[in-house]
């Protein structure tokens, strides 16, 4: 019985073992997106195993001003999202929210020109999305899975611990992944299984549906 994952690596393997087993690409429908920096070497073991392109899907926490762990809401390159409850218990005015998206807006610019230097966003219409680490994810909380299965098609997981704690717990090594090894992996995957693009003009489309006040 599997207790410890040894690294990303190995969590990436046993993790693609148990995708392959539901998810193949023969179809050529299926694009893996991965959270980074710590999810892309997981990803990209699921891209090798089962054939499929592998792209970076860019998300930031937009934290409490002076409590930035604490997450008041969540930002993609197209949308954002956020906790009202939050928000308003904390009284937190729009002038706070809006400082925190120009920050993590400038931060998902940056990732974007950093791992995709350039590339347009993945064209995911009509694709089967295996999202990591969150829907194909190495360890989670058993009610937090409960709550992603209400929301999405499927979910697979390596660990399932009561009490999880710190994710890095889990792990006989969980140093962290740096830019140049999510670069790496994103090329070496993109060599493999090219990843279908958005055309320019769409990408401008949504660019500018993102607006930050």
């Amino acid at each position: 019985m599997l207790e410890k994952l040894q690294n990303r690596v190995q969590a990436g393997k046993l993790l693609a073992d148990e995708v392959a087993k539901k998810y193949n690409n023969d179809n050529k429908d299926v694009i893996i997106l991965a959270l980074p920096r710590g999810g892309v070497p997981v990803a990209y073991q699921i891209s090798q195993r089962i054939k499929a392109p592998l792209d970076v899907f860019l998300v930031r926490k937009i934290g409490v001003e002076g409590h930035e762990e604490l997450a008041m809401g969540a930002i993609t390159e197209t949308s954002s999202i956020f906790n009202e409850d939050i928000i308003d218990m904390l009284h937190i005015n729009q002038e706070s929210i809006n400082r925190v998206m120009k920050r993590e807006s400038a931060e998902l610019q940056r990732r974007n020109e950093k791992y995709r230097k350039g590339k347009p966003a993945p064209n995911v219409t009509g694709k089967t999305i295996i999202l990591v680490d969150v829907i194909a994810v190495p360890v989670a909380a058993p009610d937090t899975l409960i709550k992603m299965n209400k929301e999405i098609d499927d979910t697979i997981c390596l660990l399932l611990p009561r009490n999880l704690g710190g994710i890095g717990a889990w792990y006989q090594d969980f140093t962290q992944t740096e830019d140049k090894e999510v670069l790496e992996l994103l090329e070496k995957s993109d060599r493999d299984f090219p990843v279908p693009t958005i055309s320019a003009e769409e990408t401008a489309k949504l660019q500018n549906e993102t607006i930050i006040e």
